[in-house]
């Protein structure tokens, strides 16, 4: 099957779009990709809806991300399905649940094809996170690519997560093999402070943390955070170290940056602690594998070869858009998509809904 999957994540430049044939069990090849980015205007938008769960500013942003979608959708053809992710606008899966705006029926009825949405909504009913979600598809990555010994995943988007991916199993939903979590905020303060100081929406290629230090002070309130205690399976919201700018506000530029760039280094050495076994290699996939600097303070710290995804023949900048065109195609085959070693939910559960463009209607998953 050609399945068609969607990402705008937490770092909110824009929305790629990626297909992948796949059975729903081993990932079969990689189709062509796509990206439609989001102008200075519409990230705007959508940052003024952030930490919000509804009112204007939430339907403004629906109607954007839909709209946005469906612009770069229009441009594939030959897909059997499409895996729609939607915006992120608040998440607190032990509290409010979370929210991921755009209308997947109003897609599927624009494109003529199905449609699988709504993800995270089931995993956070049965008592999970809700995220990490592409871990099951990391599982079939790593055998794509022959692995044999334990390896590691590393998300590194507006927040960082984690993937512990055990080849020798069987199957994504065995226990013992996979372990995932949110390691902590990755590029999103950054970006923050880069457009509060500079008006720059990123730190592009490290180039101002290269000139900076790290301030250690800064760095230990940081790391004193409780979350850093929790044991995993977790998962964070994007502003959740929202005050971690504030533990900088009096630094330089460079050494803000830097130091922000270190909290992320930091979570991930943190997060690595709680892998089962050593892993023989980290690849890196999302915005962050393109800062230098990040990821030599990734190599330094590690035991382990620390490399971008494309090392493996596989697109950072793409995976997360195949993991949910992989993700659809395991909901409409009834099979599931996270399991306690991912998200902690309490039993496996194949999370979203599918919107028939011929009925109109939407099924659960």
């Amino acid at each position: 099957m050609r399945s068609l999957g969607t990402m705008s994540g937490t770092s909110m430049d824009g929305v790629d779009a990626a297909v992948v044939e796949t059975d729903g069990q081993e990932i079969l090849g990689f189709g062509p990709s796509g990206y439609r980015a989001y102008s200075d205007e519409e990230r705007a938008t959508l940052r003024a809806a952030l930490g919000l769960w509804h009112g204007p500013d939430v339907d403004i942003s629906a109607e954007l991300v839909t709209r946005a979608h469906a612009e770069v959708l229009a441009e594939f053809d030959e897909v059997d399905m499409i895996g729609f992710h939607g915006q992120t606008l608040a998440h607190e899966p032990r509290g409010r649940g979370t929210l991921q705006v755009g209308d997947g029926l109003g897609l599927s009825q624009a494109l003529g094809l199905p449609v699988v949405w709504d993800f995270r909504s089931d995993d956070v009913a049965l008592g999970g996170e809700g995220a990490p979600l592409a871990p099951f598809f990391h599982f079939a990555c790593a055998k794509w690519i022959g692995a044999e010994a334990p390896l590691c995943f590393l998300n590194l988007g507006g927040v960082g997560n984690l993937t512990y991916v055990d080849p020798s199993f069987g199957g994504p939903e065995a226990p013992g093999a996979l372990l995932a979590f949110d390691t902590g905020p990755a590029n999103a303060p950054v970006d923050d402070l880069m457009q509060e100081r500079l008006s720059l929406p990123m730190d592009r290629d490290g180039a101002l943390a290269r000139d900076g230090t790290v301030e250690t002070g800064a760095l230990e309130l940081f790391l004193a955070e409780p979350y850093f205690n929790r044991m995993p399976p977790k998962s964070l919201d994007r502003n959740d170290f929202s005050e971690m700018i504030g533990l900088v506000q009096e630094l330089s530029d460079a050494d803000a940056v830097a130091t922000l760039t270190g909290m992320c280094a930091a979570g991930v050495l943190k997060g690595m602690e709680h892998c089962p076994k050593s892993p023989s290699r980290l690849l890196v996939t999302g915005g962050g594998r393109h800062n230098p600097v990040l990821m030599e303070m990734l190599r330094v710290s590690l035991d382990c070869p620390v490399e971008p995804v494309e090392a493996v023949g596989l697109d950072g900048d793409m995976l997360e858009a195949q993991a949910f065109a992989y993700l659809a195609v395991r909901v409409a085959r009834g099979l599931p998509t996270s399991c306690p070693g991912t998200t902690g939910v309490s039993a496996l559960v194949g999370g979203g809904v599918v919107s028939s463009p011929i009925r109109g209607a939407v099924v659960s998953g």
